[in-house]
């Protein structure tokens, strides 16, 4: 997941340097939207890794 985040944030920074704002702006949302949702996916991983031991 986060592998897509990145992609389609270098595709929001090569649209944007080429002067397509909306692709720009949507892959930036999209990847943005990725990145919460690794960030939550990794933190509930992490939590049920710890409560597993004990």
């Amino acid at each position: 997941m986060l592998r897509y985040s990145i992609t389609f944030f270098i595709v929001a920074l090569i649209a944007a340097l080429l002067g397509f704002g909306g692709i720009a702006a949507g892959a930036a949302s999209i990847a943005q939207s990725l990145f919460y949702i690794f960030v939550v996916l990794t933190i509930i991983s992490f939590l049920m890794h710890i409560l597993k031991k004990t």
